[in-house]
């Protein structure tokens, strides 16, 4: 690491200004210990983002080479995630990378490998993996027995020129659930195409689809519903165990219940405090200072992009 980890405040850099970086930008300004002292973006607006005391450049390679950052965020298109976290490597600097980490399993293996020969951290924006709820769920998952299968549900209208596929956009978010509560990739894959919907009205015309992906852990089902064609927002994970349910609910007033029963509204939990992304960062910065090789998350990233490149071969 090129900056000064073990001081009182971390120094992050920040690639990227859309939509998320500046989601980013404004968990980093409400959080102790760290502060955002490079941005490399070209949006217009990066300036009054950043605020003062924001270094600015248009370059992002000139701001990984300065040498005074305690590690980098990257925010940017997917399409430029590989690229962008090998050079923040070679530069070593820990990486905390938006999902998904990559998009091709050629080009994640490529980051997983320069992670584990550097000896560096690599951290994977799967942000409902950082959620108070799915902590929460994972830890009540020990008392109720075998997993035996999941069902999720996710998506919302448009927008359908985006830059990333439905697939990508929002299936790599459940995958990476999947994969992580289940603990390996899966044995078998498949995906089938539920509808297409050419939208003609609106700023955002494009055709908008709706998938369901089918996962085989061998002994556990994962049957994943995405689409971009939902008129309301969903964010639905249900696990179900021998001893009852566990319903993830991101879009609802509860975010976590417990149903023992068909019929039962399910029991609440009461969870940790801070929104995932601030828990992401927090996460990050923990990692950052203690200093030691931390890529098991871009294992699991890895894992996403292989089973998502296989999802999507099969996306006639």
């Amino acid at each position: 690491m090129n900056g000064t980890a073990s001081s009182e405040c971390l120094n992050l850099g920040l690639i990227g200004a859309g939509p998320w970086g500046r989601n980013y930008i404004k968990t980093i300004a409400g959080l102790n210990g760290v502060r955002l002292s490079r941005l490399a973006s070209r949006n217009p607006e990066s300036p009054a983002l950043a605020g003062t005391g924001c270094q600015i450049s248009e370059d992002w390679g000139e701001m990984l080479a300065v040498g005074d950052l305690d590690g980098v965020i990257i925010a940017t298109p997917a399409a430029f995630h590989a690229e962008i976290t090998l050079a923040a490597l070679d530069h070593n600097l820990p990486v905390l990378v938006e999902k998904p980490m990559t998009l091709s399993a050629s080009e994640a293996e490529a980051v997983l490998g320069a992670a584990r020969s550097k000896d560096s951290i690599v951290r994977v924006g799967h942000i409902h993996l950082y959620s108070a709820a799915w902590e929460a769920l994972k830890r009540e998952a020990r008392a109720l027995g075998p997993l035996r299968a999941i069902s999720t549900l996710a998506g919302k209208w448009g927008p359908f020129n985006r830059q990333a596929p439905v697939l990508w956009e929002w299936g790599s978010h459940d995958v990476a659930m999947c994969l992580d509560l289940v603990g390996r990739p899966p044995e078998k894959t498949a995906a089938r195409v539920i509808e297409r919907r050419l939208i003609e009205e609106g700023p955002d015309r494009g055709e908008g689809i709706s998938l369901v992906l089918d996962l085989d852990f061998g002994g556990v089902t994962a049957k994943i519903a995405v689409s971009d064609l939902y008129e309301d927002k969903k964010r639905l994970f249900t696990a179900s165990f021998e001893g009852g349910e566990l319903v993830y609910d991101d879009t609802g007033p509860e975010k976590l219940r417990l149903k023992t029963m068909p019929r039962d509204p399910g029991a609440t939990f009461k969870l940790g405090p801070g929104t995932p992304l601030e828990r992401a960062v927090l996460d990050f910065c923990a990692a950052v200072r203690k200093g030691r090789p931390d890529y098991d998350d871009a294992a699991l990233g890895r894992d996403v992009v292989q089973t998502l490149e296989q999802l999507d071969k099969q996306i006639l």
